[in-house]
């Protein structure tokens, strides 16, 4: 497999999977053919803290890739200190336990700030969770579809949050970015050549979520559909998976995740 990056051409084989329910992750994968697997640790709309799957002893040593993905109320980027001081604890105690499952990385979203807040709150607010976060896997920050005052819907913001979030890392190598293809289409960010902007601003993508859009370019709907279904032109979702040279998950409908996994190891 020939795989482009940027202006070099090297042999990468893709690893592909899919987001998958937390009760048996390993039995998903297989059901899949997947390589990797994406799931959450309890209730993703919840503020308890992580619960671990069954079987965690055999997702440790199986040769299948994990990561996990962050509860969606996390908000660290927030000046409400009611919401921000929560989600600092729920993001440390995801990552602690994600670790403990040997994950390659825990996926966050970057959070938002009300209408009248000075976006450098934000990215300030970002810098602060890694000056006092010890991170043992790497925190993959994600691009959000919708929100006009979102942290991570633009590449401008995500490059301010970049350079925020790094300069006060004890570690920035544990700072790492998930591309999401549904969301880039619905924040309005062209998927041309989008793999080289996002590299001029992180230097590594990490992990691709490799997703159709049901809904119209910057339409901000975050509503994932299987690949060919949506919005979004087919060849250009395979470009950004080829020359991001990043592990592949897709987030789309369970019932064709096998088709869409399949379809990728075709086409890539």
């Amino acid at each position: 497999m020939r795989l482009s990056g940027g202006s070099d051409t090297l042999s990468f084989m893709v690893r592909i999977g899919a987001h998958v329910d937390q009760d048996d992750p390993l039995a998903h994968a297989a059901a899949r053919d997947a390589d990797v697997v994406q799931f959450f640790l309890g209730d993703p709309q919840g503020w308890k803290g992580p619960v671990m799957p069954a079987g965690a002893d055999a997702i440790r040593e199986s040769e299948v890739d994990v990561y996990v993905h962050a509860p969606y109320l996390i908000n660290v980027a927030t000046a409400n200190n009611r919401i921000r001081i929560p989600s600092r604890k729920l993001l440390e105690g995801q990552l602690k336990a994600a670790a403990s499952l040997g994950a390659k990385g825990l996926i966050v979203h970057g959070g938002h700030l009300n209408k009248d807040d000075d976006p450098q709150v934000g990215y300030d607010n970002w810098r602060k969770v890694f000056e006092r976060m010890d991170c043992p896997i790497p925190v993959l920050i994600e691009n959000t579809a919708g929100g006009g005052n979102a942290m991570t819907r633009r590449l401008d913001s995500i490059a301010r949050l970049w350079d925020a979030a790094t300069s006060g890392a004890q570690d920035p190598s544990k700072i790492g970015f998930c591309l999401d293809t549904c969301h880039a289409h619905a924040g309005g960010e062209d998927l041309i050549g989008i793999v080289d902007r996002v590299l001029a601003i992180t230097g590594r993508i990490d992990l691709i979520h490799c997703n159709d859009s049901r809904d119209a370019f910057d339409s901000g709907a975050d509503r994932h559909t299987n690949l060919g279904t949506g919005q979004i032109d087919p060849d250009l979702i395979l470009t950004i998976c080829r020359t991001a040279n990043a592990p592949v998950v897709v987030e789309t409908p369970s019932e064709g995740q096998a088709d869409d996994i399949a379809y990728l190891r075709k086409h890539l």
